[in-house]
């Protein structure tokens, strides 16, 4: 069934949530408890080739720069020139190393027994102001292929709201009747919405568990765009139930369902490199494991007894709630004993990607403020060194950026004062023979060459691990499509870095300034920026870039060349950015099949079903609560995900804003006049509360008098010349 006629018809009997199920989530310390991690020799080997190999080649590298300058005495510019360029050297060769280190990830053995599942998993969806629609056709696609698959029983689904917005509220709980409607009464589906947002997503998921956690054994926990097939799912929790020490399973998302170059461009290397990154962090974290926020398995029990996430303290952005909570419940679950594991094995994980380059760098801040709340818990006792090391990674790859700035500029200040300074032929005053300034250009090319290699080696060993395999190669077109798409990758990439360095920089200063990211949706669909906005943005970003080269070229034009794919990224920053996120430019790559992935080509069953099923309930579900209170089947099903009004501790603006709404609504003569109304956080009160919905729907859309102005001043439009 594709096609959604009557969401009142959706189990209306059926209550909006379970029975209550308790399961306590004590707020943990950083004090925490002993543990016994266990280790193979795999797992080892990997971390030694991991970060022994990253430190032997970072001092291999800052050795040879530092024969560069062959100087008797390093300025003060100099020696702070060697630092950055050791700390960038050991970031790339890490990056090196880790992708290596996926050849000692062994094959995982999947027993030839499949037996029916014995646990009860939630499928988890916390959302928050995103398109309805289209998450409720994810879910209904999910659950209905696992209904076909005979696992309808062992999971149910529950949508978690944290949404502010009336309209997206009113699309969310009418596209949630067509959800319980497409599923048939074979598995269960539930709708919360929560009336405080506390805590943000982590809250939410809290609320959850304490709520209804001893209901379930695991949970699956989902963005508002991830999606996943059937059978990975099934296996996910077939996978639990074989290990009873394993509390979170993760898997690798694969981002599928870009229009636009940019979301095209990340599809592509996530799809074509990914996997080499993936296999070598699970070969050298072992059952040290991260967790990414979604497109996981969580032991339920064990989340509940080790992750409940305290208060920072301070102001933010520093102190308050944790935003990047999964790496610091990844890092209590281990340190609690239980075993946390990247599985890359696991095919059938998607997820959508950001849109543009100004999308990515508003989700890039408030990762980036996260980040660096971690560094409040990296010293917290007995945690697992790797989850330390997850801290400092992610910490790092936001540092990488305003670290890469600094070494460019003292670079060019450096070839700035070679230029305008004159030489100092005898520093020592009376002495026979004169001091050459030397600068080993041979030995500097080869330092360039080699980190070059080191920053692509990732690159290069998932491009040849898909020409290889004749399988692999087939799904994405063939080999010259192969090498033609990493090509145009490889450009892009190239010219969208300093943007971003900038960006992120940019994002780094504002941390350290004090200023909090806030919460905000995000976007999902792409859109051409406007030339203002493009230059409002970027425009610092091209002036600096056009500066630069201008004056390169005029003190050191040699440099040009060499500096070419900052200095023309820079200059272009409006155009590309404005470009990254046009949906036109974006169907130009898809009819050309540049930078296709195997999803291109071969659409996943479950995305397919996904779209047609959220097209369905769009059709069907409110717009907004205007469109919802004009119909009584809309109003019928939005009221079924209602809960009880709380007895006790009513908040007492919700009850003031109750009573001013129905004053409103019965002082009206029309619906319409009542909507004009209402305040917004009336609107709140009225969606909420049962009886003033039911009297806002059976009011006359508008008073004969209005419909007669309205007629009046259509006809007076009309006879206008």
């Amino acid at each position: 069934m594709d096609t959604v006629t009557d969401p009142s018809r959706s189990e209306p009997k059926l209550a909006p949530v379970p029975p209550d199920a308790p399961l306590a989530m004590p707020t943990q310390s950083f004090a925490g408890k002993p543990w016994r991690p266990t280790r193979t020799r795999r797992v080892h080997a990997a971390r030694i080739l991991t970060f022994g190999g990253a430190a032997l080649l970072t001092v291999f590298g800052t050795w040879h720069m530092t024969q560069v300058f062959e100087t008797a005495e390093l300025s003060t510019l100099q020696w702070l020139f060697r630092a950055l360029f050791a700390v960038t050297f050991a970031w790339i060769a890490l990056a090196a190393t880790s992708a290596l280190a996926g050849i000692l990830l062994p094959p995982r053995t999947v027993p030839a027994e499949r037996r029916p599942l014995s646990t009860r998993t939630a499928i988890v969806m916390p959302i928050y102001q995103e398109d309805a629609a289209k998450s409720a056709g994810t879910l209904a696609a999910l659950g209905r292929g696992l209904i076909a698959s005979g696992h309808g029983d062992a999971f149910e689904i529950f949508i978690l709201s944290d949404s502010r917005d009336v309209d997206a509220w009113s699309r969310e709980t009418t596209a949630f009747a067509g959800l319980r409607q497409a599923l048939g009464g074979e598995m269960r589906a539930w709708y919360r919405r929560r009336r405080e947002n506390r805590g943000r997503k982590a809250g939410n998921v809290q609320d959850f568990v304490e709520r209804w956690g001893a209901r379930y054994d695991f949970m699956l926990v989902l963005d508002a765009d991830s999606a996943m097939s059937p059978e990975t799912v099934v296996e996910m929790a077939r996978r639990m139930e074989q290990d009873p020490k394993l509390g979170l399973l993760q898997t690798l998302p694969v981002l599928i369902g870009g229009t636009t170059p940019f979301a095209r461009l990340q599809q592509f290397a996530g799809r074509l490199y990914g996997p080499v990154v993936a296999r070598g962090v699970a070969a050298w974290q072992g059952e040290d494991g991260n967790y990414w926020g979604h497109n996981a398995i969580i032991r339920v029990h064990a989340f509940a007894s080790s992750c409940g996430l305290p208060t920072l303290p301070g102001r933010r952005p520093f102190g308050g709630n944790i935003m990047s909570h999964d790496f610091v419940e990844a890092a209590f679950l281990r340190r609690a004993g239980w075993a946390v594991r990247l599985d890359p094995d696991l095919a059938g994980s998607f997820e959508g990607a950001p849109p543009s380059l100004l999308d990515a760098s508003v989700r890039d801040r408030r990762w980036a403020q996260g980040n660096f709340q971690h560094l409040a818990v990296l010293g917290a006792r007995r945690l697992a060194w790797p989850n330390r090391v997850h801290f400092l990674i992610g910490v790092g790859s936001y540092l990488a950026s305003p670290l890469w700035l600094a070494l460019l500029t003292v670079g060019l200040v450096l070839t700035v004062r070679a230029n305008l300074t004159l030489p100092e032929y005898f520093p020592d005053g009376v002495q026979l023979f004169p001091t050459w300034p030397q600068f080993d250009v041979v030995r500097m090319r080869w330092v360039f060459a080699g980190t070059m290699l080191l920053l692509f080696l990732p690159k290069l060993i998932g491009l040849a691990a898909a020409l290889v395999d004749r399988v692999r190669r087939r799904r994405f077109g063939g080999g010259p499509r192969i090498m033609t798409g990493a090509v145009f990758e490889v450009v892009l990439s190239t010219l969208l870095a300093p943007i971003m360095m900038l960006l992120q920089t940019r994002h780094v200063v504002s941390i350290l300034a004090g200023r909090d990211s806030g919460w905000m949706a995000q976007q999902r669909e792409g859109q051409r920026l406007r030339w203002g906005d493009a230059l409002r943005a970027h425009g610092t970003h091209a002036a600096v870039g056009i500066g630069l080269t201008l004056g390169v070229a005029l003190l050191q034009p040699a440099l040009v060349f060499w500096l070419s794919p900052v200095l023309v990224g820079l200059a272009l920053a409006p155009l590309l950015s404005r470009w990254s996120g046009d949906l036109r430019a974006g169907a130009k790559l898809a009819a050309l099949r540049l930078l296709d992935i195997p999803e291109d080509r071969e659409v996943p069953e479950t995305a397919r079903d996904a779209e047609r099923l959220g097209h369905a309930f769009e059709r069907v579900a409110a717009r907004d609560m205007d469109t919802l209170a004009a119909k009584a089947d809309l109003v019928s099903a939005h009221v079924a995900t209602l809960e009880p009004t709380p007895t006790g501790g009513v908040d007492e603006r919700l009850s003031l804003n109750r009573l001013t709404a129905s004053a409103k609504i019965a002082a009206a003569s029309a619906r319409s006049q009542a909507l004009g109304w209402l305040t917004l956080p009336e609107r709140e009160a009225v969606l909420g509360d049962a009886s003033l919905l039911t009297a806002l729907v059976s009011m006359p859309a508008s008073s004969p008098s209005t419909a007669a102005a309205a007629t009046e001043l259509g006809g007076a439009r009309t006879a206008e010349p």
